[in-house]
């Protein structure tokens, strides 16, 4: 069946050839968009929406979050409020919680904000694990995730749990820990961090995923200068998050990464930042360094407990510099590329995957309606709910008010 969506005020497709429309419209067939181009040239379809002139994009890509845990950090926030520093100390609260939690208490979970996301226009979302740290429950994690994911990593190098040793630790993660979980995963992440793992040991972790044929990821840069932007360059990791710490070397490192083929994404997490009261990843500067950058919410218990990508994408454009282009970019097609999803692929049974953060045709019919007539006033009015509708896979998630 196939859906014409028109009366399209301002369409943003991140295609290259097709850029920003004015009205426009579109075909949806099945998963697909089928057809993209002037609302005056609209082929016939089986159904027909009209958005009376409203904004449409593509919908969110959230490349980076930690959904499944159990408890609470209220406490710890009203600290780091009160001047406390961020330390990533409460980790280990959230692992306690989390292996106490049943497995339909974490799906419980996870499928509140997923869905929570997904009214708010994420139409695609990464899950890592990360708060289980044992071999059961970073697997149960990982299961828990795949059941609603397009995309699940392995985070066991999150934290050394409490009274073990570092190093060993480090063995059983890149051992028996992923041979667990590497059937349902597809990529392994570790916090290349103070107080988590030094280099070395994120070396030794990453090497195992590559062994494996996993996608690599590193959170970095996030509390002080360190070695995870380099690392993540180095190894060919698809991205390195947080980044709030750079030098000038480590900015022309990561857009240096992109010269003659696929290279590291830069992943800003803008809610993150000011939860913690960091200094916000320098977006700008990479951006005019020609590096590949993505927003994504980060959205867990302790450091960044939201699913908003539109709050993201207004701290971007307000705090960060960015455009109202660059930012949605970033938040729809910048994701993508950092889940490796901007082209077509094959997942691991041999089926395909079409592209995401995109609106052209070939790509997965995932799209969100503003109640505005442009994607400016996700900037020009922050903090307001603008979605309207929302699409996904080609079905109406969200269906538009008449």
């Amino acid at each position: 069946m196939a859906t014409l969506v028109t009366g399209i005020g301002e369409l943003t497709t991140n295609d290259d050839e097709l850029g920003r429309m004015r009205d426009a419209a579109l075909v949806l067939e099945g998963e697909l968009v089928a057809w993209v181009g002037p609302a005056a040239e609209a082929p016939a379809a089986d159904d027909a929406v009209d958005v009376g002139g409203r904004a449409v994009l593509p919908g969110w890509v959230d490349s980076h979050t930690h959904l499944v845990f159990a408890g609470d950090r209220t406490a710890e926030f009203e600290a780091r409020m009160a001047g406390e520093p961020y330390a990533a100390g409460g980790i280990a609260a959230t692992v306690a919680a989390t292996r106490e939690a049943s497995d339909p208490e974490l799906a419980a979970t996870l499928d509140r904000l997923a869905d929570e996301a997904l009214r708010g226009g994420t139409t695609a979302i990464e899950v890592k694990t990360g708060y289980g740290l044992t071999i059961a429950d970073e697997a149960r994690s990982a299961r828990i995730a795949r059941g609603r994911a397009d995309a699940v990593t392995f985070l066991g190098a999150h934290l050394v749990p409490e009274g073990a040793d570092a190093d060993g630790y480090v063995d059983l993660v890149a051992g028996e820990m992923l041979e667990a979980v590497a059937p349902l995963v597809d990529a392994v992440d570790v916090f290349c961090e103070r107080g988590a793992f030094d280099e070395a040991q994120s070396r030794r972790v990453l090497e195992a995923a590559k062994e494996r044929g996993l996608a690599m990821r590193v959170h970095g840069n996030q509390l002080g200068p360190g070695p995870g932007v380099r690392l993540a360059v180095e190894l060919g990791a698809l991205s390195v998050d947080h980044v709030a710490f750079l030098d000038d070397d480590e900015v022309a490192l990561l857009a240096d990464s992109w010269h003659g083929g696929r290279g590291t994404v830069a992943t800003v997490l803008p809610a993150c930042d000011l939860s913690t009261r960091m200094p916000l990843a320098p977006a700008r500067r990479l951006l005019d360094a020609g590096a590949v950058v993505a927003i994504a919410s980060n959205c867990n218990p302790g450091s960044s407990y939201t699913t908003s990508m539109a709050y993201c994408v207004a701290t971007a454009v307000l705090q960060m510099g960015l455009s109202v282009e660059e930012a949605v970019r970033a938040a729809t097609l910048g994701g993508a590329v950092a889940l490796d999803r901007d082209a077509p692929r094959f997942d691991r049974h041999g089926q395909p995957l079409p592209p995401l953060g995109r609106l052209r045709p070939g790509a997965r019919a995932d799209l969100q309606v503003l109640d505005a007539p442009s994607a400016t006033h996700l900037a020009y009015r922050p903090g307001v709910p603008l979605v309207h509708a929302v699409w996904r896979r080609g079905e109406a998630v969200l269906r538009p008010r008449s």
